[in-house]
């Protein structure tokens, strides 16, 4: 039991912080910059941590410049506030997501085409084989020690571990909790110490402040990624912009 709490503990964090330090910070929004060796580093780190629910790095940053461009607008790929329901948001997310990957769909931001891709690894992770041969891994996890078939309940999450957490942060965090800025959207901060997405949950603080780097902005609030990016420029891995 224990070493399945581990298991799914580790890929949990591991997965949500490459997405937020990563595809987010990084590509997303060029918080910082790193040499190419970090670059790949991270960016090979990713695709082990998603897995199966692996994104393609640019394609990422442009639906989520997208969702900035447009916030809680009819035009927003997954504004919680045009759909019926979580699923049929991240239904649309998904569309829009694949119009960007497949060509169909360019980002007007000025930096998008700059942005780093490593083919091999791009094509690794979006081949159904590979996603098919991570579920196969994390199934073995939970066979050789699951003490129960009630266990495999959780495999789902190995499975879709990046757009669970898609899922809860665009949904709950524009919709459900409090707001410390008046802007034009209706993001909300869902939680007051973000443990569970490192920081991503701040939906009010990085919509007012996209390019910060630390999303907590009040004293009370803990942005758990930030003091180990803190720690990563200290140790010359990055540099803030």
């Amino acid at each position: 039991m224990l070493i399945i709490i581990s298991f799914l503990f580790i890929h949990w964090y591991a997965s949500v912080f490459a997405q937020s330090f990563f595809l987010h910070r990084y590509m997303a929004h060029r918080m910082f910059t790193m040499s190419v060796f970090w670059e790949r580093f991270f960016y090979l780190g990713t695709f082990v941590t998603q897995g199966s629910s692996f994104l393609h790095p640019k394609s990422y940053a442009q639906l989520h410049l997208e969702h900035h461009k447009h916030s809680d607008t009819k035009e927003d790929p997954h504004s919680p506030h045009f759909f019926k329901d979580v699923v049929a948001m991240m239904v649309s997310t998904a569309r829009v997501y694949m119009e960007f990957k497949g060509g169909k769909r360019r980002s007007s931001s000025p930096y998008i085409e700059g942005l780093p891709t490593w083919g091999v690894v791009d094509r690794l992770g979006n081949n159904h084989f590979v996603r098919l041969m991570f579920c196969v891994a994390y199934t073995s996890v939970y066979v050789a020690f699951a003490p129960s078939l009630w266990w495999y309940l959780l495999l789902p999450i190995h499975f879709l571990m990046g757009p669970i957490h898609g899922a809860f942060v665009n949904w709950c965090g524009h919709k459900y909790g409090y707001r410390n800025y008046a802007i034009n959207d209706q993001s909300r901060n869902t939680f007051i110490w973000d443990v569970l997405f490192v920081g991503e949950t701040f939906q009010n603080n990085h919509h007012k402040y996209p390019n910060r780097l630390n999303f907590a902005t009040r004293w009370y609030e803990l942005d758990l990624a930030y003091p180990v990016i803190w720690t990563l420029s200290k140790m010359r891995v990055l540099t803030p912009r």
